[in-house]
């Protein structure tokens, strides 16, 4: 098997006001609705968008995802900067055990940038750098899906921001 990635950039232009992709990013409410790749929904969705503030989600694979239907994937992190509007960064990752949450299997350093891009336009930047391996097994299997599971969330966070634009 080839080493998975640990970096990964991606950018995308939203037909949306960077006040409501804003919005998207950093209230929690409006977060639990795209986070994760598809099949998968936020039972819990703690997101707390302010420097030293902290996050903890726990997606569920939904029966879509066949085999893995009814798994739960928790996650958690801290926020380190937040810029109203233009930037956001914190450092999480991927849990090994839901009973502990500073029991990562890995950490990324997670930037998101904001730029209008033209009248109702955004472009966002997210760039996830893997940095700190805890356990290699599940790291592993984890980061193999990386770029597919950040670009079906990307994706469906543009489909939300077109709904509400509408």
């Amino acid at each position: 098997m080839a080493e998975p990635k640990r970096e990964l950039t991606i950018t995308r232009t939203f037909d949306a006001p960077r006040d409501l992709v804003w919005r998207a990013w950093t209230d929690e409410k409006i977060l639990k609705k795209w986070w994760g790749p598809r099949g998968v929904t936020n039972p819990t969705c703690e997101w707390d968008a302010r420097p030293g503030g902290k996050i903890y989600i726990v997606m569920l694979a939904g029966k879509e995802l066949g085999p893995v239907a009814g798994q739960k994937w928790p996650m958690s992190g801290t926020f380190k900067e937040v810029t109203p509007m233009s930037k956001l960064v914190y450092v999480g990752g991927a849990m090994s055990s839901q009973d502990d949450p500073r029991n990562l299997a890995f950490e990324q350093l997670i930037t998101v940038d904001f730029e209008e891009a033209g009248q109702n336009k955004t472009k966002m930047r997210l760039h996830i750098l893997v940095t700190k391996i805890n356990n290699e097994t599940f790291a592993k299997a984890a980061l193999s899906g990386m770029e597919m599971g950040f670009n079906q969330q990307t994706d469906k966070l543009g489909e939300l921001l077109q709904d509400m634009v509408k």
